[in-house]
This record gives C-alpha cells, sequence and structure tokens, in this order.
C-alpha cells in the first residue's frame, strides 16, 4: 500500500525533471513513509512512496521489466489478493519471477494481458505502467475505487497522483476552483461527484476503468460493470454463497508480512469478518488485536435517531470476548476532536464530514502504533441495503439523493450571488439525473424493485466512494493500510441482482446476511439493528467549533466570507435558529474547513 504520482508528456524531454518529480513524491511521503523511488526516461516520470506490507525486499518500486526492446516500469498503490493464483497462471504462460511480489505479478499480467489486465485482478488498486517501446501509458483503479487516483491533462502532458496534493505541487497545475467546483463543495459536498476532481482541470479515474494514454491522446474505457440479470437462487443457496465468498475473501485479505489488526465496532459488518479472521488466526496460533473509538460521556450524551438506534460499547466487548479477541478501545473528548479537525480536511485536500473523520484520523493514529494493515466493514450497507432509505416509503419515493438533505444546510447558508452563480438545487438534480440514467436495467422488473435497484446504484457509485474516500485518506495519512473485504467484486456482483426480500429475509435489514454468518457470530450482535458510525454528541464540541466560526465572522478578510450569508451564519452561532446541535455542529465543522482550505491551498476562484 503506498503513494504513486507521475508526469507522462510527449511534447518534452523528461530526464531533466527530478526535482519536480521529488516535489510531488514528497507530498505523499505519509502514504509510503518505508521508501521513495523514481524512474524517468524522455517521455515519462514515475515516482512511488512505499508502504512495506508484502515481501520486503523484492517488492520496491518502480519495477522494471526488460526483455530485448521491451521496457515496461510500473508504480502501483495498493494490494492483488489473488496474485498467486495469477503467478501460477503467469508461469504456466512462460514468465519468470525474481521475486514475491505482487507488483511484479501485476507487471506481467499487464506484459501478458495488456489492457485487459484488470479484469484477470481481485484487489484493491491504483497503478500505472509505461511501455517504451510503444510509447503509451496505462493507468487502471480497482473495481468499486478503494485506492484512490486523480490526473490532470495539460497540452499533451499527463500528471497523476495518488492525491490531489502531488498533482497540485506539479508546476503546470494552479490551484484553481470554478462554478462546478463551487457547486461540488456546497451541494454535493464529500459525496464527490464520480470522476470530478472539484479543482479546475483536475479529474479522477472512475473505478473500474482504465485509461490509455499516447500520442493520440487520452482514452478512458470501463473494463468492469455491473450488469442486471434474473435471480435465479433460493434465499438459502444465497445464504451458502454469500458465506463461501466472505471466508474466501477475509483469507485473501489476511496476506501480510507486517501485523494485521481489524476494527471492530460491534456492528453486523465489522464483527462478522472480526468473528472469520479470530478463528483463522486461532489456527495458527495468534490472537487478533481489535480495534474502537469512543467518546467521553457518550453513555450521557447518546440520543437516538434514525441512523443510531444504540450505543457500540457493550457490543464491541461481547465479540472481542466471545471471539478472544485482545481489545483496544481509543476514547477521545470533544476538544481534542476540535484541535484535530482541519486534519482530515489536509489529508483529503479537500473539507470533509468533521469530527466523523477526525475521529477515524485519531484512531487509526493509534492503531498505527502496533501494526500496518487492518480490516474494516465498508461497503456491506450499500452491497446488502442496510440504510433506512433502502426500505422507507419517504426515501424511496424522493426524487434525489436520500442524503440531500445534507446539503441544504450547506447551500441555505450561501450569500445571494453565490446562489444564483452555482444554482446549487439544479446541479444537484443534474447529477441526480446522469447517475439514474447509467442504471443496469432488468427487463420487466416492477416499480418497486427497479427503485431499489436504482438506490443500490447510488449507494455504491455515489455513497460508497466517500466512505472509500474518507478510509483511505486518514488511514494513509498515517502510512497505515485498511482493508475491506466486502469490496470483493465477487460479492458486489452477486448481490447486485439479489432481489430485495431475500436480502431483507427474516425481516430484518441485511438479512441475507444475517443468515449467512448463521453460526459464525454470537446472535446477540447478528441480530443487532443497524446503528451507523458514532459521533460525538458532547455539547462542547458544538460550543467548540461555533467559537471558532464566531472568529472567523468577525474577520473581513477570511476567504469564506466572500460566499456566506454572514447574518444566516452568525445567527446559527449564536443559537438563534431552530437547527439541531448535531446539524449545526456539522454545519460549523464544514465553514471551518471551507475556508481553511481556501487559504492553505491558496484557491484561486474563477
Amino acid at each position: 500500500m503506498c503513494g504513486i504520482a507521475g508526469w507522462i508528456d510527449f511534447t518534452r524531454q523528461l530526464t531533466g525533471e527530478q526535482a519536480t518529480l521529488k516535489k510531488m513524491a514528497d507530498t505523499i511521503e505519509h502514504r509510503g513513509p518505508d521508501a521513495e523511488g523514481f524512474w524517468i526516461t524522455d517521455h515519462a516520470a514515475l515516482a512511488h512512496r512505499r508502504l512495506i506490507v508484502i515481501d520486503p525486499d523484492g517488492g520496491s518500486q518502480p519495477m522494471l521489466y526488460r526483455e530485448g526492446e521491451q521496457l515496461f516500469a510500473i508504480t502501483f498503490n495498493g494490494e492483488i489478493y489473488n496474485y498467486k493464483e495469477l503467478k501460477q497462471i503467469l508461469e504456466q504462460k512462460g514468465h519468470k519471477f525474481q521475486t514475491t511480489s505482487d507488483t511484479e505479478v501485476l507487471l506481467h499480467a499487464y506484459i501478458e494481458w495488456k489492457e485487459d489486465c484488470a479484469k484477470h485482478l481481485n484487489g484493491i488498486f491504483a497503478f500505472g505502467i509505461w511501455d517504451e517501446k510503444q510509447q503509451q501509458f496505462f493507468m487502471a483503479r480497482d473495481h468499486l475505487g478503494v485506492k484512490p487516483l486523480f490526473y490532470a491533462q495539460r497540452g499533451q502532458a499527463l500528471i497523476f497522483g495518488s492525491e490531489i496534493k502531488a498533482i497540485l505541487a506539479h508546476p503546470m497545475v494552479d490551484a484553481e476552483i470554478d462554478r462546478e467546483g463551487l457547486a461540488e463543495i456546497f451541494a454535493i459536498g464529500p459525496m464527490r461527484t464520480p470522476g470530478v476532481g472539484v479543482f479546475r482541470g483536475i479529474h479522477e479515474l472512475r473505478p473500474g476503468h482504465f485509461m490509455v494514454c499516447n500520442n493520440n491522446g487520452i482514452h478512458i474505457k470501463p473494463y468492469w460493470k455491473l450488469e442486471s440479470r434474473p435471480y435465479e437462487d433460493t434465499a438459502e443457496t444465497s445464504a451458502e454463497k454469500i458465506r463461501e465468498l466472505l471466508i474466501d475473501t477475509v483469507k485473501r485479505q489476511l496476506q501480510s508480512d507486517m501485523p494485521l489488526v481489524s476494527m471492530l465496532s460491534g456492528g453486523l459488518d465489522s464483527s462478522a469478518l472480526v468473528s472469520i479472521a479470530a478463528e483463522m488466526f486461532k489456527k495458527e496460533g495468534k490472537t487478533l488485536h481489535t480495534y474502537s473509538l469512543d467518546f467521553v460521556d457518550s453513555d450521557k450524551h447518546f440520543e437516538q435517531d434514525l441512523m443510531h438506534v444504540n450505543r457500540d460499547t457493550p457490543f464491541v466487548y461481547k465479540v472481542s470476548e466471545a471471539m478472544g479477541t485482545e481489545h483496544h478501545e481509543r476514547i477521545m473528548d470533544a476538544p481534542e476532536l476540535v484541535d484535530n479537525l482541519l486534519k482530515q480536511m489536509y489529508a483529503r485536500d479537500l473539507p470533509g464530514m468533521g469530527e466523523m473523520e477526525t475521529s477515524l484520523y485519531l484512531l487509526f493514529g493509534e492503531m498505527t502504533k502496533d501494526a500496518t494493515v487492518s480490516l474494516s466493514g465498508e461497503s456491506a450497507d450499500e452491497v446488502f441495503g442496510g440504510y433506512p432509505w433502502f426500505y422507507k416509503e419517504e426515501f424511496l419515493k424522493a426524487d434525489t439523493f436520500p442524503w440531500e438533505y445534507a446539503a441544504a444546510g450547506r447551500y441555505n447558508i450561501l450569500n445571494q450571488e453565490m446562489l444564483e452563480h452555482i444554482q446549487p438545487e439544479d446541479y444537484i438534480n443534474r447529477r441526480y439525473s446522469e447517475a439514474i440514467s447509467e442504471v443496469p436495467r432488468l427487463e420487466g422488473e416492477n416499480k418497486i424493485d427497479t427503485r431499489r435497484r436504482e438506490m443500490q446504484y447510488l449507494n455504491l457509485t455515489r455513497f460508497l466512494p466517500f466512505l472509500l474516500d474518507r478510509k483511505d485518506r486518514m488511514s494513509m495519512a498515517h502510512g497505515f493500510e485498511v482493508r475491506v473485504p466486502f469490496c470483493d467484486y465477487r460479492i458486489a456482483e452477486y448481490l447486485w441482482n439479489v432481489p430485495w426480500e431475500v436480502k431483507a429475509v427474516d425481516g430484518m435489514e441485511k438479512g441475507i446476511l444475517r443468515r449467512a454468518v448463521k453460526g459464525i457470530l454470537i446472535d446477540d450482535v447478528r441480530t443487532r439493528k443497524k446503528s451507523a458510525y458514532p459521533f460525538n454528541q458532547n455539547p462542547a464540541y458544538l460550543q467548540g467549533v461555533a467559537s471558532w466560526m464566531n472568529t472567523i465572522l468577525k474577520t473581513a478578510d477570511e476567504p469564506i466570507m466572500q460566499l456566506i450569508d454572514k447574518q444566516k451564519v452568525s445567527a446559527i452561532a449564536e443559537g438563534k435558529t431552530d437547527i439541531e446541535p448535531q446539524y449545526a455542529a456539522r454545519l460549523f465543522d464544514y465553514l471551518i474547513q471551507v475556508n481553511e482550505w481556501l487559504k492553505t491551498y491558496q484557491i484561486k476562484l474563477v
């Protein structure tokens, strides 16, 4: 797991551009604190920051392969979980290997299958390969977008990186934001539109896509997409298939030459992974370490809402005790969350979800003291239909993103000029229509099933990427790798065509997953109703960010002042509106981030 960056340019000689390449790589040193590597030829310059996870001695990058007139060079971020099987296949085709790394297998997979190589991969990845003979560059990103990959095109030059900051370090790229970027920030927010990098002229390679860059320009195509087909299994056979897939996926993702641990929230998803992994550890005579977070006085401040039914902590310890894990809990206080608020913005290069991401950043900081790799339960809700909007009528009938209610708070505080400039409601409607138009339809499907298929597509392609962005940036800011077994594309493919009555079998959300892990996970947690990622409900947090916001409002030259309606924001900060405290806190920590983002990145509005 690492960071990658580079520069492809067919109009200039790059061999003298080591300083620029080094500058780009230095911005993502946190992603790969163990080593750095550079490779430059006439029209390609590749950089790599390495976090050692597999084959410490043989996995250095950029990695080269030479044979006759052929020369290939790769820079790769991620893990290929089926690399051992691929290695056997490639050896049978005559390929010879010098290391035990998955990087070398990936390089040979490209040499063998060229643009079809990604179709053979099971893993989380973002990589680029330069073909010297063909003068061509190939990039690809994993199926669901676990690993990030951004790029900018300037003339015939392609500049790319794992994070936006690496691209901004290049002298040809300026930090600018236009009308669309502002609409992303205030209308869409952290749930970024796929392919959009927010900064003007910076884009994201979408999940499940590859890019070919040569003298003829840039060409992007999907190598994987969801396909709708009739469901032919029963609930019983589905549960068994899911169980087999999940066990196989966890087994693959436990491969590591460095210490591996797991997150444990006490919910169905992470608890199921922990239960499977802990048993596999026991067979090897090892104990799995697990980690969770909580907040000071959470028992006193917890209030139930649509997404949070009860506190996680009691269930965390039930699972840990049942599975014999060694558990660690990171308890956070409101002032600590306020003090570290901006850390997650710097990690993202964009404003994020405030204290919900700050807490994750702090948790990973604790985990990295003991390990390099962790498992996490992301994407189970998106794949299995765990959120209320999959079954509550008001969400199913709403002709917009089910989480859009959060956007209104962000754009309602803009001044009139900005509202007219970005037209947030029109922007949301346009992005929503684009998303719905992409949904793979199934002929003959009834109206409600069609709507649920749309809802699943929105979650897999719009909401899940936000969660994966959050998990990647908060973990990699510490040089820490997080693996997400529920993002195995085989699981997503299969569940895509499982109908709702089977997904919600036994009368509970994710009922089919609950059946699949029966006998693996203790029943107290297996039957627990979903409760979302925890957030701090201590009123001291609202007081802290409200005070910070008031300081900004008193300073006329703060960049956000040209965007917002000062009177509206002041009224909220002074408690003169009926906005609920948790929403006010989220609004303030978002505006604080936007303000600092505009300043720190020296962003020019164009």
